[in-house]
């Protein structure tokens, strides 16, 4: 516990924690490692929020739409995103949710993979990232491959078409490294899609010569539960839907080159704003904004990579202690052991326990959460995570496993989200 402290004491990130609400949390003596899920309060969004809802709508009405700034807010918080991704001004697109812009983003890959049908994926993939590459491929004659993460580039032939990769796999936190997959994808001939809902404002994420992109905002980016999700497109292909005329598949007005001509005709907008569909929800963006403006924050005190080194430093110290405290217990490390290749979480697993030792711990006041069939998974988000924090989660779990508290039938109800 002292060599925690002492962590504590020297971190150049411990200021940015005043940044949440958290004055609650720890009265009632609650650990959160879930921000893999859901993302702290910041302290500024209550008063954002309620700022938009009794001033710009309550008196400014319509008017908000321009004497707010309503309309370009979407892009106000694009381009802060896009610091964040190794985008420029211009190059991202804040709307809708991480599964609609995927749809978005892999109907124009699709569009643009002339005669090849091999979409690639890991079997291991996000639900929701497979659900709609097996629609798309199934409504445009393609096929969907799924292989193990140890096989992909055995699949990387004259057969691809597109390559559909989670940055940080939400299972077990294992993470591509981006730059050396996109070239392999390039190399054969194919097209690159990064899943970035684990990575974004966990890790320092440098999209380069990739193809498209789309990530979450409620995770690490804390712009809270349903926050809007986020696209991105290499200016090659913008300018190759410019000169081709191609559009997204969700035309909406927003997306329009002149949405106030309310003209019949579509025309697509330029740049990333053709990706644009209905009118944008302002409350959740004035949320969001908040979140994205804790991340940002990090930049004075080093940036993504000092919050990099705290969050292998965190996760190291998770599994150290996991394993001298709680061997015996049948939990075994399904994380990467190497920092460079693991995301902002630890997972472990436990054949047929896993969900009660969630709840167990849930009750004693650390929060993760479950992913079937067998696994605990513990999120570690540098901006508010304290080193003390890891040392009492583990104390915690290693006195419910000792005391075989979480066998108690209470903790094998299911809730209906794990």
């Amino acid at each position: 516990m002292a060599d925690c402290i002492a962590l504590d004491n020297a971190d150049r990130l411990a200021s940015l924690r005043s940044l949440f609400a958290l004055e609650r949390v720890d009265a009632g003596g609650l650990i959160y490692l879930d921000g893999n899920s859901l993302g702290v309060l910041p302290k500024t969004t209550s008063a954002r929020v309620k700022q938009v809802v009794d001033e710009e709508w309550g008196v400014g009405l319509i008017r908000s739409w321009n004497t707010s700034g309503w309309i370009s807010l979407s892009q106000q918080i694009a381009d802060k995103i896009a610091r964040l991704i190794g985008a420029r001004p211009g190059e991202v697109a804040v709307a809708d949710s991480t599964s609609i812009n995927l749809y978005k983003v892999l109907s124009a890959a699709i569009a643009i993979a002339h005669k090849r049908t091999r979409i690639i994926s890991e079997r291991s993939n996000f639900p929701t990232d497979l659900y709609i590459a097996d629609s798309l491929a199934r409504a445009h004659g393609f096929e969907l491959v799924l292989v193990d993460n140890a096989d992909i580039a055995a699949h990387l032939d004259d057969r691809l078409a597109i390559l559909m990769l989670t940055h940080v796999n939400y299972r077990t936190g294992a993470m591509h490294d981006m730059a050396a997959v996109t070239r392999a994808a390039h190399a054969a001939g194919g097209l690159v899609i990064w899943d970035l809902a684990h990575s974004a404002g966990a890790v320092p994420v440098e999209l380069g010569d990739a193809d498209f992109a789309a990530g979450c905002g409620y995770k690490y980016l804390n712009g809270g539960p349903g926050a809007p999700g986020f696209a991105w497109a290499h200016p090659r292909h913008i300018e190759w839907m410019e000169r081709t005329g191609w559009r997204q598949p969700l035309s909406g007005w927003l997306g329009h080159a002149a949405p106030f001509d309310f003209t019949a005709d579509y025309r697509p907008a330029s740049g990333m704003a053709r990706f644009i569909c209905g009118t944008p929800p302002v409350l959740s963006l004035a949320a969001l904004e908040c979140g994205v403006d804790t991340v940002l924050a990090a930049e004075r005190h080093g940036g993504m990579n000092i919050v990099r080194e705290k969050s292998i430093a965190l996760t190291d110290l998770f599994i150290a202690l996991v394993e001298s405290r709680c061997a015996g217990f049948d939990l075994e490390v399904v994380s990467p052991r190497d920092g460079r290749a693991r995301g902002s979480q630890v997972s472990l697993a436990h054949a047929g326990g896993a969900y009660a030792i969630v709840q167990a711990l849930i009750a004693r006041g650390v929060i993760g959460d479950f992913r079937a069939p067998d696994i605990l998974r513990f999120g570690f988000t540098p901006l508010y995570t304290r080193f003390v924090d890891v040392w009492n989660a583990v104390d915690r779990l290693h006195h419910i496993l000792n005391s075989g508290e979480w066998r108690e039938p209470r903790f094998s109800v299911r809730s209906a989200v794990t």
